[in-house]
């Protein structure tokens, strides 16, 4: 132990607890001990992965209350969002566990070559050996599991880095999952800042894979420390969703109000540009003013609460910087600008400048960005113009027009009339995006294979007497 870590709430700046931090005989013995723990993980039959995860899913199932407060606490969700992230978490070890069981390799058409007719040759997947997973602040349950239930499903052992700002969820996970069964060597938790603990643990060779969700720049700092393993890097973005002429309107300002301002903004692929006919661009507005003046900031812990604060004072006053930028260079701004301390008042920007930080970086905070268009080509530059490609979507009743913008959006993720706009998700599917939003698949059953090696197994006929 090198140190210790406070945990603060963002709204309030109360302590909430005081953790320990690894120095570098912590991360040297953490490895050495999850290179063990890989052994003992590989040597469990799947039903006995699939059973330990079982047990899981039931453990925090029962104790989802207090995974709930314990997200309000350290990382500032409102009550009713904290409370809808716990009750996933169960669903997804399920899922992880029925996974377990379903790993399989291939037989090889051994004929289709002289040299191999007459063998036998087959696959069949292996662990890695020992996964580093590294997660975010934003979803501090979601985000750790689908790292760690896919890596113990496929026989791995694990360490996860959690963000500094919220270890205590990635901690309670931990201590679930181990008390199903997980050995306690195959699964730990490394707390301390990124800087620190970070570029020791992706270097060492013991690792033979890192799945990281968090900044494109810490991402390309993860893969250069790396060097030559397997990595998944679900990276930054910024969502657009596009609204073309004949789309239900209203139903659109209500997605825009649900993924524009859920977890203030602060979600990967919160929708951050509205890209709407210009036909109907007042219509949308008249609407999603409405709804952003309906959401109430205030203390998490109260029910009231319909807008959490993000994650830290410093992060509030980004945020705000960034909206009153934006209004300098010429844009409009309907609704929000202020803020203070994490409390960020929900903004809605009225055309920004293309260059302005509001319409193209990843700006993580409660407020959407709206632009219209008056062809639907011009709607599929303005929506691809972003050096990111997580997720997109579109609103319209032409079915015709909706697979030709499903065509055209570059992006991993395509929704179409998603009722929450790009930040609609299933817990089973593929999820990873093109450019700079990274590479590889998270879900579950994605997430599973990309955590084993394939062994090829040739069986030789024997010589001709």
């Amino acid at each position: 132990m090198t140190g210790v870590l406070e945990v603060r709430a963002p709204h309030s700046g109360e302590l909430v607890d005081t953790l320990p931090t690894a120095g570098p005989e912590d991360v040297e013995r953490a490895v050495a001990a999850a290179v063990e723990g890989a052994r003992e993980m590989a040597a469990l039959a799947a039903h006995e992965r699939a059973a330990i995860l079982q047990r899981a899913a039931d453990l925090i199932e029962a104790d989802a209350g207090r995974l709930a407060a314990t997200i309000t606490a350290e990382q500032g969700k409102h009550t009713g969002e904290a409370a809808a992230e716990a009750s996933r978490i169960a669903g997804i070890v399920r899922l992880c566990a029925e996974e377990a069981t379903r790993l399989t390799g291939e037989v090889l058409p051994m004929d289709a070559a002289p040299v191999s007719a007459g063998c036998l040759g087959y696959t069949r997947p292996e662990p890695t050996g020992t996964v580093l997973a590294i997660t975010p602040f934003n979803y501090p349950a979601i985000l750790v599991i689908h790292k760690l239930g896919p890596a113990l499903a496929a026989g791995n052992a694990v360490l996860v880095k959690p963000a500094a700002a919220t270890p205590l969820t990635a901690r309670l996970l931990v201590e679930h999952l181990r008390e199903a069964g997980v050995p306690p060597r195959a699964l730990q938790c490394v707390i301390g800042s990124g800087a620190e603990v970070g570029p020791p643990l992706c270097r060492d060779p013991r690792i033979r894979k890192i799945s990281f969700t968090g900044s494109h720049a810490a991402g390309d700092a993860i893969a250069r420390a790396a060097g030559a393993k397997r990595l998944t890097c679900e990276l930054g973005s910024n969502a657009a969703l596009v609204v073309l002429e004949d789309a239900d309107v209203e139903r659109a300002a209500l997605a825009i109000a649900r993924s524009g301002y859920t977890n203030a903004g602060q979600n990967c692929v919160s929708t951050q540009r509205v890209i709407v006919h210009r036909d109907r661009r007042d219509e949308l507005l008249h609407h999603l003013t409405e709804a952003v003046a309906a959401l109430r900031p205030g203390d998490p812990a109260d029910p009231a609460t319909t807008l959490s604060p993000v994650i830290s004072p410093a992060e509030g006053e980004r945020v705000v910087r960034w909206l009153r930028e934006a209004r300098a260079a010429g844009a409009g701004l309907l609704a929000g600008g202020g803020g203070e301390g994490a409390t960020v008042e929900p903004a809605i920007v009225l055309d920004p400048p293309a260059d302005a930080r509001v319409w193209r970086d990843e700006l993580f905070g409660p407020a959407v960005a709206v632009r219209a268009f008056s062809r639907d080509d011009e709607a599929l530059e303005l929506a691809n113009a972003s050096r990111y490609g997580l997720a997109l979507s579109v609103m319209t009743q032409d079915v015709d027009r909706a697979l030709r913008f499903a065509a055209g959006l570059h992006a991993g993720i395509v929704n179409v009339n998603s009722p929450l706009g790009a930040t609609w998700r299933a817990d089973f599917m593929p999820w990873g995006g093109f450019g700079d939003s990274g590479f590889g698949k998270e879900g579950v059953r994605f997430a599973v294979r990309d955590m084993t090696e394939d062994k090829l197994v040739v069986i030789h006929p024997p010589e001709p007497s």
